[in-house]
This record gives C-alpha cells, sequence and structure tokens, in this order.
C-alpha cells in the first residue's frame, strides 16, 4: 500500500516514513509546497492530511487531487506519529489489498 503524507514536522519525515514501514506500507512526505506537486503525488492509496501545519495551497492542491483520483483523504489537525497511526489502523482495518500485511487478522 502506498500512502502520501501532506503536512507534518520537517523533522519527523524519517519517523512518519518509518511506521509506515510498520504497517508494510510505503510513504511519500511533503512538509512544504513543492512546484509539481499534483505530478508528485501520483496515485496512492491513501492521503493523509496534517491540516495543523500545512498551506492553504497545499490543501487545496490535496483535496483536489484526491477528488480527482478518487483517492480516501484522512485529515488530522495534528501532526503526531500517534495521529498518523490511529489513521494507518483505521485504514488498515478496512483495507483488503494487503494480504502480507501484518494487521490483518485473517
Amino acid at each position: 500500500m502506498s500512502i502520501v503524507i501532506i503536512g507534518g514536522n520537517d523533522r519527523m519525515v524519517y519517523q512518519y516514513k518509518d511506521l509506515c514501514k510498520e504497517y508494510h506500507c510505503r510513504a511519500k512526505v511533503f512538509t512544504q509546497m513543492q512546484g509539481a506537486m499534483k505530478k508528485k503525488i501520483g496515485a496512492p492509496d491513501l492521503i493523509v492530511l496534517f491540516t495543523g501545519t500545512v498551506s492553504h495551497k497545499m490543501v487545496n492542491c490535496a483535496t483536489f487531487e484526491a477528488k480527482r483520483l478518487n483517492l480516501p483523504l484522512a485529515r488530522s489537525h495534528t501532526s503526531s506519529l500517534n495521529a498518523l497511526r490511529n489513521i494507518l489502523e483505521e485504514h488498515c482495518a478496512s483495507c483488503k489489498n494487503c494480504d502480507h500485511c501484518a494487521m490483518r487478522t485473517t
């Protein structure tokens, strides 16, 4: 499963990626607006939006891409590891594509 994280803290990028690895997910993290962010988002399985640490322009770009590609968009005001963990647990509980996932109980 691939995840795009938009927002968050610059110093926690590697912690976000490490947590996603625990859930067998590949993660791209955008903490600041980049020129061609639409092209770099790609087609992930989930977009995580940390709304407390992100600009309105990035929020608009993420929501537009999520609607355009029909992707799930998870929002959290805080950009903590616990907030990301809760989002991953919630999404992994409803995910049916991850046969190799450690979170899957069946």
